[in-house]
Order: structure tokens, then sequence, then C-alpha cells
């Protein structure tokens, strides 16, 4: 359950009076007669952390320790009268009842399991906790089942059934069983009982939980596996705590211990979750060793949580995420969209980057365009666009979508499409311009709802797609807009700077039309960049060497353009013979660029956003781009590198084999365009 669900369910329940929803909800205004025996002004509420109440059960008498909100409690446990309550611990069915009472005790358990399942909301739970005592097994289904009766609801409703099961009087007498019977309890219990309390919002550092927590350290190495298992699903949402980092710590020991016997992928994994990045490389290592001996048993779901356990992890095991892969490109028609979208996020955290299963994402994708939503659809591309990756189909098919119907797209949604078109720089051709300006009137719509950051972003964006829209600028560069510019965060100066840059060039080199002439003013600006990018000795070289036998030719190194864009090599030739001569801006002029390999769509040689701009401007002023990738230069041999770059400079030395190379790289970008 979402954390701002569980603190908005917790600023109700324990900041609100105690004005009770509950009663409010009773048909005609009247209160229900069942909780008229409730002495509930004699009974603490267990999640507040400053009442003192037994913790465990009456027969064990000893010294226990757990924390609340970050004091130590030590108290002896005594035999005490028990409370007024009829279902409080004295009240409380034992599990060995006599044989008379067997029968009874039976049937009654029967019929509460068969009921509990027609239970539709906590509340439902807890009218029928109160009809009678409960058993320890009882009391566990009863928790699960208020868990389980959540987290299908939307997340208005949680709030609201949560609100109500807080200010229902059942629920701190529930969680008063819950406490004195926990020493009762078996393992199994236990662990689903503590996990259902911390998802449904019981405070973490409430005495209930910090007594199930302490119960758990002294039982842990009597846990089976499945219940580690829940136990680990459970610490993986844990606030720090005393209690909960000694039982992290135990637990940790005991996976390790009993690692070689686990049977199970699911605990495999929340246990791998639970220990996270904090794991010693030593344990993961393990934890891969067993994963991979267990790889013949993955379904497409054990797949699924495999990867994003070694995401939690933060431990990147090619091996194992190649199977994974495998698995789920061999059953990719069966994975729900959440499935995928978390696995596609997990993939981009360890860096990991599979052609053929991206490929078979985004056919999977293109097919479901009609049945996802536009929100699933949106998610899809944003994690593609943090891949590097351009599922052509999909953005040519959404783009239509769009096109449509634009309107139904929320700001946080077109702020995403701009961004994931701009920086894939994704040629829409014919209806590229179609596209924009069905844009432009949705998001004017929302500039009312727009931070200034949020309006620099979508200029920003829409000016690497050569875009420059009246109606989003002006905003911009109103002076009331730019004033708050002055605020920023510190952390986020350079990027915002950066951005500013950016538009303010678009504006003076592409000079688009515009009502009025709009510039950026030097104050948002920034400093202007004084060194050059660093010099890659390889490229220098062979750069130098080619040079040695062209008479007339130049070469200048490390060039900042404009204060803003940097060149590896700029190579002027001479004028043809014949021509008038000229200055040097005149004479042609190669500008040779070394990109890093995140300037290109993943497995394709078509340049993202910021590169895709810089050969924009650079055209505009004359030059004639060129790049060379570090992968092309290291895997040519050295001694050819001087000729291998001599014909990607000048054609006319290129080689038969040159020719093809480039136009086979030709019709990939066009097909990747198309």
């Amino acid at each position: 359950m979402s954390a701002w669900v569980t603190k908005e369910v917790m600023r109700w329940g324990c900041f609100c009076s105690r004005r009770s929803l509950w009663q409010q909800s009773n048909l005609m205004g009247k209160k229900s007669p069942k909780y008229t025996s409730f002495p509930s002004q004699q009974l603490a509420h267990i999640w507040g952390t400053k009442h003192h109440q037994t913790c465990l059960e009456s027969n064990r008498v000893s010294s226990v320790r757990f924390y609340s909100k970050g004091t130590i409690h030590r108290e002896v446990l005594e035999e005490k009268e028990p409370l007024s309550s009829p279902l409080t611990k004295s009240s409380l069915p034992d599990e060995n009842q006599s044989e008379e009472t067997a029968p009874k005790k039976t049937q009654w358990t029967s019929s509460l399991m068969d009921r509990l399942q027609s239970c539709g909301s906590p509340s439902d739970v807890l009218e029928l906790t109160s009809e009678r005592a409960l058993t320890f097994k009882q009391i566990s289904s009863c928790l699960c089942h208020i868990w389980f009766s959540t987290k299908k609801m939307s997340t208005d409703n949680q709030r609201y059934e949560l609100q109500l099961m807080f200010e229902h009087p059942g629920f701190d007498v529930l969680l008063q069983q819950a406490m004195t019977s926990v020493g009762r309890m078996s393992n199994g219990d236990v662990a689903y009982s503590l996990l259902s309390m911390v998802n449904i919002g019981v405070p973490q550092d409430s005495r209930v939980i910090q007594t199930f927590l302490r119960n758990c350290q002294e039982n842990l190495n009597d846990m089976d596996e499945r219940s580690l298992s829940i136990l680990a699903s459970c610490l993986r949402n844990l606030e720090p705590s005393n209690n909960a980092d000694a039982l992290k710590d135990g637990l940790r020991m005991v996976v390790e211990a009993r690692l070689p016997e686990i049977k199970n992928v699911k605990a495999l994994q929340n246990m791998m979750r639970m220990l996270g990045k904090d794991a010693p490389m030593g344990l993961k290592r393990k934890f891969e060793e067993k994963a991979l001996s267990m790889s013949n048993r993955f379904s497409l779901l054990d797949s699924h949580h495999i990867i994003t356990a070694m995401a939690a992890m933060k431990f990147h095991s090619k091996p194992l995420l190649d199977i994974c892969c495998k698995i789920i490109r061999e059953n990719i028609n069966g994975i729900p969209f959440n499935q995928l979208f978390e696995t596609m996020q997990s993939c981009r955290q360890l860096q990991y980057r599979d052609s053929e299963l991206l490929t078979d994402l985004s056919e999977h994708a293109a097919s479901m365009i009609d049945i996802w939503t536009k929100k699933q659809v949106v998610l899809f591309l944003s994690v593609c666009e943090r891949l590097a990756f351009c599922p052509a189909a999909v953005m040519e098919a959404f783009a239509g979508k769009v096109i449509e119907n634009p309107k139904v797209l929320t700001l946080k949604d077109l702020l995403c499409v701009v961004k994931v078109y701009s920086t894939l720089n994704y040629d829409l051709q014919h209806r590229k311009q179609q596209f924009l300006d069905s844009l432009i009137p949705a998001l004017v719509s929302y500039l009312p709802k727009m931070s200034s950051f949020e309006l620099l972003k979508v200029v920003y964006h829409l000016c690497l797609l050569g875009h420059f829209p009246s109606a989003l600028l002006e905003p911009l560069l109103q002076s009331s807009t730019l004033e708050k510019f002055k605020s920023t965060d510190p952390k986020y100066l350079v990027n915002q700077e950066r951005m500013f840059q950016t538009v303010n060039l678009c504006l003076h080199l592409e000079h688009p039309v515009l009502p009025q002439p709009l510039t950026v003013p030097p104050t948002v600006l920034g400093a202007p960049v004084l060194e050059s990018g660093a010099v890659i000795p390889e490229l220098s070289q062979c750069l130098q060497s080619m040079m040695e036998d062209r008479a007339n030719t130049t070469l200048q190194e490390r060039v900042l353009l404009l204060g803003f864009y940097f060149i590896d090599g700029v190579i002027t030739k001479p004028l043809p013979s014949g021509t008038d001569s000229g200055g040097a801006e005149s004479r042609p002029r190669i500008a040779v660029l070394f990109p890093a390999p995140s300037s290109f769509c993943f497995g394709t040689s078509h340049p993202r956003g910021t590169l895709a701009l810089k050969m924009r401007h650079l055209k505009t002023l004359g030059y004639d781009p060129v790049w060379v990738t570090e992968r092309e230069l290291q895997s040519t041999p050295e001694e050819k590198r001087t000729d291998f770059l001599r014909g990607r400079i000048f054609p006319e030395h290129r080689s038969q084999a040159e020719v093809e190379k480039l136009n086979t790289n030709q019709e990939a970008r066009t097909v990747h365009s198309s």
C-alpha cells in the first residue's frame, strides 16, 4: 500500500478527534448495539506509544525490551487481572480446549472462516470479530483479511475504509488480542499478522508492532522457509528501529546459513529484496549461484521477481538476467502491464539492455496500443526513453492517438510525451507538424498549473524538436516568471542554465517566426563555459597523422563554438581551384565529433536529442558534421585507424567497403525514423 496513503490514514487515526465516522455510517444515525458492551474508555489504543500494556502471553514471565519512538521500555510481565472487555486476553479461547467444547469451537471456527470470505472491507471484518472471542489462528486470519480486502480498492476508497477502520472501536480490541496472544501463535501466523498490520498502516513504532518484532527475534531460528519469506517481505517496508534492525541482522545470518536448503523461488527473491543493496558482495554471489541452480524451474512470474530483486540489491548478474529475459520473451503475451513496466524499470536500474528483449517488448506494445490506456503507453514510452531505446512502431501509433485527442492527457503525461519524442529524436516526417500543433493547445490549457521549471522543460524539449510556440515562449520569458528562477536550488542550477542556454541558441541561430522578438536575458544564462572538453589521445593522433599529406588544409583541435558547443576537431579545407579566395569562414569546414555512446539510440547510429540539435546547429553555421564513435575507433586495428578516419572525413578517400558500410548505416537510420 502506498506510503502516502498510510501517512494520510495515520494522520486521521492518530491526530483526529474520536468523532466517529463509523457512527456516521450507521443507518439513520443509530449506534450499533453490539458495541455498547465495549468499555473502550478502559482500552488503551494499542497503536499509541505512551500506554503500558502486557506484551506477551501471561504464562511467560521474562524481561522484554522493545522500543517506541526512540525510548527503551523494560517490563517484567506478571500475571495480571484481565481487563473487563469480553474480548480481552482472559476471554481468548485456548487452542487446547477440552473435548466438551471442541465441537462448538470447531463449528464457530468453520463458520467464522466461511463468513470472513464474504467480508468486503475492514469494517465488515471488525463487525464479525465483535460477535465472540477469537482463537489465535482466527486473530491472524482477521488481520490478513483486513489487508486483503483493501489491496484491490482504489486509492480514495482505501483511504476512506482505513479511516473507518481506525475509528472503529473493535480495531483497538483486535490489536489488543493480537498483542496478548502473540506468544501462542504459530510462527507463520505471527509473520502474516505482522505483515498485515504494517501494510494497513499500524504505526511501526507502536507497542503491538514492536512486540511482534521482538517475538520474531526470539523465534527466528525456529521459522520455516515460508515464514522467513513472509518476514523478509515485511521487513522490506519497515523503517529503521532497534528491533527492526536487529531482526534484519538476525534474518540475514539465518538466510545465509540456510541458503542451500531454500527450494522456493518466491522465498529466495523475498530474501534478496529484504537484504537489498547493503548485502555483502559475497552473499550476493551466493544468491546468484542459488538462483542459477533453480533457473530451470523459473516461471514468467519468477523471472520478473528475480529481475526486480536484483535491482533492489543493485546486483548485476548477466547470466541470470539473460535467462530471465529469455523466459520473458518466450511468454511476452502473458505478461501483465505492471510486470512489464517494472521489469523494464529494473533493467534500466541494472544498466542492462538486451536488443532482442526490447524489440519484442516494442512489438508487443504496438499490438496493445488500442488495449492499453494512454497512461500505460506513456509509462512504456518513458521507460524506453530512459533506456535510450526508440520503439518506433509505438511512437508512430501513439502520435496518431495524440493527434486525435491530446486533451485526454494529463499535464504530467504531456510533459513526458514531449520529452520522449525530443530526446529520442523521433521524426514523424509528414505528420510532425500536425503532431506538434496538436500538443500546443493542450499544453497552453495547463499553463496555470505549470510550475516555472515545468514550463522551462517543455519549451526546452520543443526547441530540441525545432518547434517554437510563442504561446509558451512568451510566458516563460516574462519578467515575473524569470524572477522565480532566482530561488532555484544550487544542485539544479547547472541544468536550469543549460536549458536556458539551449533555448537562447535556438532563438539566435534558427530565427523562428514569432509575433514579437524574444530573447533570453543574461541573468538566467549563467556563466559561459570556459574550458573545452578533454583530449581523446587516439583521435588526436589519428587526426594529426591524417593531416600530414594534405596541403592547404588546417586542423584545429578542441574548439569551443559560441561558448556552448565543443568540437573535437575542425578541419578547414582549401577552396576549389579557380574559386575566389575569401576568409576562413567561406572555406569548407568539417566538424569532427567524438560523441559518447549514450548520444545514440540503443542499437542504432541514430543521434538522440542533444547530439541531433548540435548537428543541426553546426550545419546552420556552415559546418559539415562528421562523428566517430569510441566503439568504431577501438574496434579498428591501430595501424588502420588513420586510413579509417580519412575515409570517414574525406569522401574521396573512402574504400568501397566503407561506402557500403555508410550506406547500410544510412538505411538503418531511415528505417529507424520511418
